[in-house]
């Protein structure tokens, strides 16, 4: 175990502030004053001798006027925070764990406006503020921007600080630390084009030769070409120490620095193994160097889609002729680039195969009688498509929490391919009247530029090209597919989403169209990025660990679900191993996370409606899950599974029913759900303590909010304080008479404060006891208050100061708060408490963007030092008299004060 910070921990200040766009200092030492002047008022606060390799928490106080109208944002302020090495360069980190990339600030996070604020906050007009994250180890320093966004009056940010968090495990920051012998990276060429390359190298200390990019080329055969080649220089070897090669040095001065490399490939090129190494060999001292986030690879500036396109709206087939003329071919050698039905029809595409496997419900569109189209898309009520469509269309904008969604899916044109399947001939007007209405650069919906609807379009003009029908349309189809093309290419080659599902999705769409396009001569080199994007992006996302960078289960299915479909179009080439390994193990894991009814723990993000065991099943080429099967009428069966972020126990006997439950203590970050430490419990097949569930898919404003927020999951918080971004870890077990205890200790509440959650579960699940102990490091007084969300069926009777009685469809859950260290400071239960965003309560997401009233009970433990207690329950009296007598036994008391 990592020691506890002292309370003696350096807090450290800002030793510099810089104000631009009508921010300023404040009326007090501290402050700062940012006026109403969305991203431009800003206030640049810099601070020095950051824990590298660390967590911090940035604390400070946010007070705001009277008449201000913004209140309701959840994007009120922007805090951007851009990190430096210690000669003050700054360092462009692919990821830092607790924050999100954007483009005024390498990375940020999003402080909510006065009607999101707690209670009481609201009359004090001042709430506190808290961003926990990961230092980067190259990091000294830090300037972090608090920038003007949606308020509409001026605001103060006051005494704001950086606090180390105290560890549990390093920051999980990815190495790209660079050695004498790297693996190389293979990128097809275009012939006759240059080839750009950028990224970033931090060196320990400044010096002129920190690294180098060794280069080789190689001809369609795969023969080397040999050095010199433009741009480069070659070492020559000896019989001592064989040569280096062609090679571009990268120096580091300053400490982070930005290179671009435009390479020229030699005549007759058709290959590029790139790698990026050190100029020192094996066993010599050198700094550490290492590369900063994956290298971005794009070809010559001069085909880059906004060059292409230039100020010109054209349209599919003359995209497709400016093409032709740029590579320098004859007019009309485009066609020779328009793929047949066979060809396209080979292609296969990744993304609509995950969509079949996920098992998506009915088809989006039917015929009617009279010939008119019904859409049926997200979920929305039928629309009549117009015959005549300007693909501007938006049926439910009245209510938004359906309208994206059904944008999203209409500006995809998956539609289209069911369409085809029926009617190729409406399909294929359809996809050239969507190409007439939206050329490139004046979209008719900007929402179809959104990545929901951008990469699944992609693959639509593949599968419209592969209908033997498709000849008069092909040049439109085609022009399409290529202008995609281009689009994918610049988000996978400059890794625009980072480590996300989108990222992964845009390399796959990206390969599909590499492989339907056979005779373009970009194909190859889209095929290279596709591949070169998922090897980095895979083991990030589905790691080997089994910690994984995405909380939601649901989420990490559909990461899995796309591994599975692209097994197959990878192949035995990289990184197709790679990607069918890591997805079955993802897969193995989450068949095991499955309760007995078949259904995934809701932590995070959760998809309503999904069928997870038949979609796990499908995956896993399996005729059905245990989860799906009714229990044997033998002895009852217990089981437990512990993975590094989630701990789940079932158990099942003839004539009771199943029981189950899963707790997760997966990384949180401020965008997401706050559920460090919640847990879901079922008995008697019946579902008790649930979570309050939603989607950003679906439920946008104050529910999502509300819905991210500690009061919509089953945790504690600490002094009324939201937790802060951070992560969860298993401490160990203890075996007692009849039950099993867990530790988890987390660091969600943020510095000042060591949490531990300890579960106790009798083996035959009957009843479950939570426990939180909290410990003040300095030693004052401290509250906790802890949710539990019971299902929205259920019926709930509070029976005194120390008990409530929850009923549904005639069986019974009996819930007792109780304290161990302190007292028991508060039993309350929340029906549908609506008043504002910052303090709703009660509710839990009934069907899609709709929430439901639900009652919560919250209760409260107080003491000073430290506070432990939390919340017994139990199916019956005897169930209720066994856990009491575990909770009495001193081992378990020993267990809790001293893990």
């Amino acid at each position: 175990m990592l020691p506890a910070l002292l309370p003696s921990e350096p807090v450290l200040l800002p030793v510099q502030a810089r104000y631009a766009g009508g921010a300023g200092p404040g009326a007090h030492e501290g402050e700062h004053a940012i006026t109403a002047n969305n991203r431009w008022s800003r206030a640049l606060l810099t601070f020095r001798d950051l824990p590298a390799g660390a967590w911090c928490c940035l604390e400070a106080r946010l007070a705001w006027s009277a008449e201000e109208e913004g209140g309701l944002a959840a994007d009120f302020v922007l805090a951007g925070f851009d990190f430096l090495a210690g000669d003050g360069s700054s360092l462009d980190v692919e990821q830092v764990p607790g924050l999100s990339r954007t483009l005024l600030d390498p990375h940020s996070a999003w402080i909510a406006g006065p009607a999101c604020q707690p209670a009481g906050s609201e009359l004090l007009r001042m709430a506190p503020v808290r961003v926990a994250f990961g230092v980067p180890p190259q990091a000294r320093g830090l300037v972090l921007t608090l920038r003007s966004w949606r308020n509409t009056e001026g605001v103060t940010i006051a005494e704001p600080c950086l606090r180390p968090v105290t560890p549990l495990t390093p920051a999980p920051f990815r190495s790209r630390r660079l050695g004498p012998n790297p693996a190389p990276s293979r990128h097809s060429l275009v012939p006759g084009l240059g080839v750009v390359v950028r990224g970033q190298l931090h060196a320990s200390r400044v010096k002129e030769h920190a690294a180098r990019v060794s280069l080789v080329y190689r001809d369609r055969d795969g023969a080397e070409i040999p050095p010199p080649y433009p741009g480069t220089v070659s070492v020559p070897g000896s019989e001592e120490a064989p040569g280096l090669g062609a090679s571009v040095n990268l120096p580091a001065q300053p400490q982070a620095r930005r290179f671009t490399l435009d390479l020229e490939p030699p005549p007759g090129a058709h290959t590029l193994d790139l790698a990026f190494c050190t100029w020192e060999e094996e066993g010599e001292a050198g700094p550490a160097v290492a590369l900063l986030g994956p290298p971005e690879v794009a070809l010559e500036d001069g085909f880059r889609l906004e060059s292409l396109c230039g100020d010109d709206l054209l349209d599919a087939p003359g995209f497709l002729a400016r093409l032709s003329a740029r590579l320098g071919r004859d007019p009309g050698a485009e066609a020779a680039w328009i793929p047949g039905p066979g060809e396209a029809g080979a292609a296969a595409l990744p993304l609509a195969r995950a969509r079949q496997l996920r098992g998506e419900g009915e088809r989006p569109v039917a015929l009617r009688p009279d010939g008119g189209l019904v859409l049926r898309l997200a979920g929305c009520p039928d629309w009549a498509l117009p015959d005549r469509p300007d693909f501007d269309e938006d049926p439910f904008r009245a209510a938004p929490v359906r309208a994206v969604p059904w944008r999203l899916a209409y500006q995809s044109l998956t539609w289209l391919l069911a369409l085809a399947e029926v009617a190729p001939g409406r399909a294929l007007g359809l996809a050239q009247a969507w190409s007439r209405a939206n050329p490139w650069g004046q979209p008719a919906d900007p929402l179809s530029l959104h990545p929901g609807a951008l990469l699944p379009r992609a693959e639509v003009w593949i599968g419209l090209l592969a209908l033997p029908g498709a000849g008069a349309a092909a040049p439109v189809l085609t022009g399409e597919a290529v202008r995609h093309g281009f689009a994918l290419a610049e988000i996978v080659g400059q890794n625009t989403f980072g480590r996300s599902l989108h990222q992964l999705q845009a390399a796959a769409a990206l390969l599909a169209v590499a492989r339907a396009l056979p005779r373009l001569p970009l194909a190859g080199h889209w095929e290279a990025l596709a591949r070169e994007s998922l090897r980095d992006g895979v083991p990030a996302l589905l790691p080997e660990d089994g910690r994984f960078a995405e909380s939601s289960l649901h989420r990490r299915l559909d990461l899995a679900t796309l591994g599975h479909a692209l097994r197959d179009v990878l192949g035995p080439a990289g990184p197709g191993p790679l990607v069918a390994a890591r997805t079955k193990a993802a897969l193995a894991d989450l068949a095991g996370l499955l309760d007995p009814a078949g259904r995934l723990p809701p932590f995070g993000e959760v998809f309503s409606g999904a069928d997870e065991a038949s979609w796990i099943a499908r995956l896993r080429g399996t005729g059905g899950l245990v989860a799906q099967r009714p229990a044997a009428a033998g002895p009852a069966t217990a089981s437990t599974m512990l993975l590094p972020d989630t701990l789940t126990a079932r158990h099942e006997a003839a004539g009771r029913g199943w029981s189950h439950f899963a707790c997760t203590f997966a990384e949180t970050s401020p965008q997401g759900h706050a559920d460090c430490g919640s847990y879901v419990y079922a008995a008697g097949s019946t579902r008790w303590i649930v979570e309050a569930g939603g989607s950003e898919q679906v439920e946008a404003g104050a529910s999502r909010h509300y819905l991210l927020s500690a009061r919509a999951h089953n945790v504690a918080v600490v002094e009324g304080r939201e937790p802060v971004a951070g992560y969860g870890l298993h401490r160990g077990s203890l075996a007692l008479p009849g039950a099993t205890a867990h530790a988890i200790e987390t660091t969600v509440h943020g510095p000042g404060y060591r949490h531990l959650r300890v579960f106790v579960l009798p083996h035959d699940l009957s009843g479950l006891a939570v426990i939180d102990r909290v410990t003040a490091l300095d030693h004052g007084s401290l509250t906790i208050r802890a949710f539990a969300h019971l299902a929205p069926e259920t019926l709930v009777a509070v029976e005194g100061p120390r008990r409530v009685q929850a009923r549904q469809a005639g069986r019974r859950l009996g819930l007792v708060p109780f304290a161990i260290a302190g007292r028991v400071a508060g039993l309350e239960a929340a029906i549908a408490r609506g008043d504002r965003p910052g303090t709703m309560q009660g509710f839990v997401v009934g069907q899609p963007g709709a929430l439901a009233p639900a009652c919560t009970l919250s209760y409260a433990v107080a003491g000073r030092g430290t506070a432990c207690g939390g919340l017994l329950m139990a199916v019956d009296g005897p169930a209720e008299d066994s856990l009491a007598r575990i909770l009495a036994r001193d081992e378990l008391t020993r267990f809790l004060m001293q893990a």
